[in-house]
This record gives structure tokens, sequence and C-alpha cells, in this order.
């Protein structure tokens, strides 16, 4: 037996999987629950997003999905930044101003990425968030139009 085998068998769970390859390139995804409503902002589902791009031309749409999601189509106009890249200066390069009227979305509402970058975004001082709950899922499934690149 090598000594790298060796090594492995007496180290812990974490330290195994560096030591043998096991390690993954990406960092799991935070364990997010979904809640039903987001204090300091003002949850909509598809119907309301376009009534709400209808009457807000200034609307900023962030697609809290990571690229791998976002290739298989995405809201047109929307801006990617899923939210493990969310943070206060993030949101400064594609938010004009902290009273933006912005929406937030993600895959649906067993996603929680759209939950981590509006907490992230209420933190920071944003005051005009609306939540897209139902996200792309909801999108789909009425069939509205998407893009795909």
């Amino acid at each position: 037996m090598n000594w790298q085998h060796h090594a492995c068998r007496i180290l812990s769970i974490p330290a195994l999987a560096l030591c043998c390859g096991m390690a993954s390139a990406t960092p799991p995804v935070e364990k997010v629950t979904i809640p039903d409503s987001i204090p300091g902002t003002t949850r909509v589902d598809a119907e309301g997003v376009i009534a709400l791009a209808g009457k807000t031309p200034d609307l900023v749409i962030i697609d809290a999905r990571i690229a791998g999601d976002r290739k298989h189509g995405y809201i047109e106009g929307s801006v990617s930044l899923p939210d493990e890249q969310t943070s206060c200066a993030s949101l400064a390069k594609v938010i004009p101003k902290k009273n933006s009227p912005t929406l937030i979305y993600c895959n649906g509402v067993k996603c929680g990425r759209s939950v981590i970058s509006t907490r992230i975004a209420l933190k920071c001082g944003y005051t005009r968030l609306y939540w897209f709950r139902g996200g792309f899922e909801e999108w789909l499934a009425n069939n509205y139009p998407y893009v795909v690149k």
C-alpha cells in the first residue's frame, strides 16, 4: 500500500476528500428554507412580472441562477447575477440606485438562490425589491417567451 492510501485511512472525511481527489471544484449550495414571503419585498407571480415590467420601464431583472441553468433559457432583459456572486459591490454594478425597482428570480419554488440574493440586496439597502418566488419554472408553465443563447 502506498503512503497516500494509508494517509487517507487515518484522515477525517473532509481531509479524505482532499487527499484522495474527491473534493468538488464548486462549493455546496447553501441549504435555504423557501419562505412564502420575504419581509421588505413584494412577492409577485408570473402575471405580476408581466404587469410590473409593463408599468415599470426602469425595472432591473436579476436572474440569480447559475450559468448552467441560465443556458437553458432566461427572461428577456434579465441580468445574470448568481446568488454565489451576489454582494453589495456586484449589485451596485447592475442596479443604478438603491431605490431602483428590482425583480429577483431563480428556478422556482424549490430554488433558494433568489432567496439568498434578495436577502443580500435587502442587507445592502435596496428598497424596491420584487421577489418572483415561482421563478423560471412558473414562467415556462405560463408559456411566456424566454431567451436561449
